[in-house]
This record gives structure tokens, C-alpha cells and sequence, in this order.
């Protein structure tokens, strides 16, 4: 699978671009603040119909403008697809597959899988519980539909439990409230087990690739931490029912989940330099493609946004190597440092064009391209 084609209107700093792509090496080289993550912003919406940075979506629209569009071609199974997305100030957001526009955009997530790694991903490290789960949720989600529908269904019923604890006053109604729990408990479950699944498969994937591209024997793991490794989800809901009703939200649930990161046994977030995190999290985000690819049945396109920076010349050395190798398909960087790519990438057996950006978003001609093979 890979995207031929790609263009903008008025999305974020882009005015107006149209680009044929590689289907193997895309490089978007300029300085900081040209586009360049932005281009790469528009290949995520794509797939997940949502921006990677702002979830906002009348805030990724041009100043002055009053709508923006991105629209893209896409080979899947020797088959074209195309894919529309629209969002008019204050509007409700238009996405169209094949010209025919999604009931629920949902049904869209998973056709079209993308692996993002930007400098934003430190906060897988740095911030709390609710970052680790959405990276775990959207990785399960593109590749089991039951999975993404059992989430938005607990996720609904979690709002009205915690409504009806609002509401209540210390006094809220029992045959509601078994409702919910019981709502809760159903879809909470088949999470759960899916979750601890994944953590084991995910996990055997993981540190064989931070050994790889860090080549050192730092021993690295993850930790699943849930509330449910202690009891049913039954008895977790009837033991916090008190300080629900006095705090008046949800106290316990498959919502309160983690994954806790170690190096040598040792927090992550603590005790590993930033080189050191970086590797995690790029070790982190190739195991996601991974897992994508042997659970999904395509290669993601992998986006690499600023991805050298923090890391010594072995291990973007090491990273490169592996990232032209034969298990990866599509993929685009960005980097102020074009030399540097072409010192890279230049000699592989891939495909390589190299895209100049200029300031404000304005793309160079086409000639402007520089072809390896």
C-alpha cells in the first residue's frame, strides 16, 4: 500500500499543493517552520481523519481561510482509493472514501494504517496514564474493528455513569446504575483481555528492536497495569461505588489502565538519558508497524517526523538501515538537513526523492526533485 498523490487547500500553512509521490522514500527537507510536519500531518489525517497535533480541526484551517481540504490517492490491492476530507469553519467534518461519504468515521480507521514518530511521542514517556492509552488504543483499534466499537461503546457509557453520579448528590439510583455497570463490565472485559494480549505479543516485538537499532544490551520492557489484574470487573465497580457517589465520577475501570516502561529495570522516565528515550519510543512506535503488519495485512506508511535529532551517528546509521530494508513499504521524512539525507539514503536500492520546502508552505517545482535508485 502506498499514497501516489497528495493535495492541500489552505491546510495549515499550505495555500495550495499538488505532488506526486514515491511509492518507497519521500524526504521533505527546509528550515523549522516551512511545512514540513505539516505535509506529513495531512497523510495522518488521511488515515485517521484527524490531525496527530491538534485535535481542533477549524484550528488546522489556513488564517484568514474558511475551510480546508485534503485530498489523497492511494494503491491498496492493485486498487485505487480515494480519500476526500473537508472541514469548513464550525461545521460539521466531511470524509469520503471512493467519493462516498462515512456515516461514522470510525469505519474508515484501520483501511488505510499509518505509524507516526515525532518529537511529540516524549510524552509517551513523560506524560500520564490517558497518552499510553490512546498509543495502545489506536494501535488495537486499526487492526480489530470489535475492539474499536467495544472502546467507543464503554467510553459512552462511562459518560453517562458519571452523569448519573453527578447528578445524584450522594444518593444516585441503584437500577441506573446496575445499568451502567453491567454496560460497563461487558465491553470493559473484552478489553481487557485484548489489552493483556497485546501487551504480551507487543512486548516480545519491542525489545527486539530497541537491541537492534540501539546495539547495546540494555535490557528494556513494558508493564501492563490494570485495576482487572486483581479481580472481576464487577467486584472493582461494587467496591468503589462509595467514593464514586462522594467524589461523584468513576474511580476504577479498564479507563484508569497504564503501561509502565523500564530500562535494566529501572523507570524509563527516570533513569534513561534522552538519547536513551528516543530509542524507546522509535523502538516503541517500529513495533507498532510491526504488529500492524502481521495483525492488519499491509504494511503501514511510516511517518518520520525530525527523527535524527537526539540520536548519536551509529544509531541513525542503524536506523536507517533498518527502515530501507524489505519489510517496510512507503515512507516519509523530514529534515532541515538535506545532506544528510542524501548521505542516508542516497546509495540504497530504494527509491529516493528528496522535496525542497520553501518558507510559508510553498513547494519547489517538481524538477526541483532529486531521484536515487
Amino acid at each position: 500500500m502506498h499514497l501516489s498523490h497528495i493535495s492541500l487547500l489552505n491546510f495549515k500553512n499550505y495555500h495550495e499543493l499538488s505532488l506526486d509521490l514515491s511509492p518507497e522514500i519521500n524526504c521533505f527537507t527546509g528550515n523549522n517552520g516551512a511545512g514540513k510536519t505539516n505535509l506529513l500531518d495531512a497523510v495522518h489525517y488521511l488515515s485517521f481523519c484527524k490531525s496527530y497535533f491538534n485535535p481542533f480541526d477549524n484550528q488546522n484551517i489556513l488564517h484568514g481561510e474558511d475551510m480546508f481540504v485534503i485530498q489523497g490517492i492511494f494503491n491498496k490491492d492493485e486498487q485505487e482509493e480515494e480519500v476526500y476530507c473537508a472541514q469548513k469553519k464550525n461545521e460539521r467534518k466531511q470524509f469520503k472514501r471512493n467519493k462516498k461519504e462515512y456515516n461514522r468515521l470510525s469505519e474508515h480507521i484501520g483501511l488505510l494504517p499509518v505509524v507516526m514518530i515525532s518529537p511529540e511521542d516524549i510524552e509517551l514517556v513523560q506524560a500520564g496514564g490517558e497518552t499510553r492509552r490512546k498509543f495502545v488504543d489506536s494501535i488495537i483499534s486499526q487492526a480489530d474493528k470489535d475492539y474499536l466499537n467495544d472502546l467507543i461503546e464503554y467510553n459512552r457509557t462511562l459518560l453517562q455513569r458519571n452523569a448519573t453520579l453527578k447528578s445524584s448528590y450522594g444518593n444516585a439510583d441503584q437500577t441506573l446504575m446496575s445499568v451502567w455497570n453491567g454496560q460497563m463490565t461487558a465491553s470493559g472485559t473484552r478489553i481487557f483481555e485484548k489489552r493483556k494480549a497485546f501487551t504480551d505479543k507487543f512486548s516480545e516485538i519491542f525489545g527486539g528492536i530497541y537491541t537492534e537499532i540501539s546495539g547495546s544490551g540494555e535490557s528494556v520492557s513494558l508493564q501492563y497495569a490494570s485495576q482487572l489484574l486483581e479481580g472481576g470487573f464487577e467486584e472493582l465497580l461494587a467496591r468503589a461505588l462509595p467514593k464514586d457517589t462522594l467524589v461523584q465520577y468513576s474511580t476504577a475501570g479498564i479507563h484508569k489502565d497504564d503501561w509502565l516502561f523500564f530500562k535494566d529495570r529501572h523507570p524509563v522516565k527516570r533513569f534513561a538519558s534522552q538519547g536513551q528515550q528516543k530509542s524507546f519510543i522509535i523502538a516503541l512506535k517500529l513495533a507498532q508497524f510491526y504488529f500492524l503488519k502481521n495483525n492488519a495485512g499491509t504494511a503501514p506508511i511510516l511517518l518520520l517526523d525530525d527523527m535524527f535529532d537526539k540520536l548519536d551517528d551509529e544509531r541513525i546509521s542503524r536506523l536507517a538501515e533498518k527502515i530501507t530494508g524489505k519489510d517496510f513499504g512507503q515512507i516519509f521524512i523530514t529534515d532541515t538537513n538535506p545532506g544528510r539525507l542524501q548521505k542516508l539514503f542516497g546509495g540504497k536500492a530504494k527509491e529516493c526523492i528528496i522535496v525542497p520546502i520553501k518558507e510559508g508552505g510553498l513547494l519547489k517545482a517538481p524538477s526541483a526533485q532529486i531521484h536515487y535508485t
